[in-house]
């Protein structure tokens, strides 16, 4: 036998005896399973506030996550409630009275919650508001929103901040 044939033997016998690959999908459902449980139970807890590009939000170590309720937003040059131009912030800064006027007629819209001309103590304490401020702005025009809040009956002051990442020390590590 020449070693072509012995070859062209070997070369046969192998492709006889070759079997099929096979695809285990098991482990692929059971991977996949995981996926999805991981997928739900870390969507549940994301909490949007709308921001903007022109809004700097502080930081903060704040443990609570933010509930749902009006937000008012303020960027250096335009006042916001719920992505509706309000104001300029300018207008705000430079007027003498303490509340701004047309915050607080959006504020007393019966669609934000407004409820009767006379809220009583419990509607008060229950409606919330969110201030979402540009850390550069002056505190006087943020003291003029909050006040305008508590003034269109919102006992609820909420101002949203970044969480700051705290650092991850190591046991037995000296900080120098």
């Amino acid at each position: 036998m020449s070693i072509k044939n012995i070859a062209r033997s070997t070369t046969n016998r192998e492709r006889r005896e070759r079997k099929e690959a096979e695809l285990n999908l098991i482990p692929m459902i059971d991977i996949m399973s995981v996926m999805v449980a991981f997928l739900l139970v870390y969507s549940a807890d994301v909490e949007v506030v709308q921001n903007s590009k022109g809004v700097q939000v502080p930081q903060s170590v704040a443990e609570e996550l933010p509930k749902q309720s009006v937000v008012v937003m303020v960027t250096k040059d335009q006042l916001f409630v719920q992505g509706e131009l309000v104001a300029n912030t300018e207008d705000i800064r430079t007027a003498d009275a303490q509340l701004i006027a047309p915050l607080r007629a959006v504020l007393e819209r019966p669609m934000l919650g407004g409820g009767p001309a006379t809220p009583t103590e419990v509607d008060v304490a229950s409606r919330e508001v969110t201030v979402l401020a540009d850390k550069a702005l002056p505190y006087e025009v943020v003291k003029k929103v909050m006040a305008t809040c508590t003034a269109a009956a919102y006992g609820k002051i909420s101002l949203a901040v970044l969480r700051r990442e705290e650092p991850v020390t190591v046991a037995g590590a000296k900080s120098a």
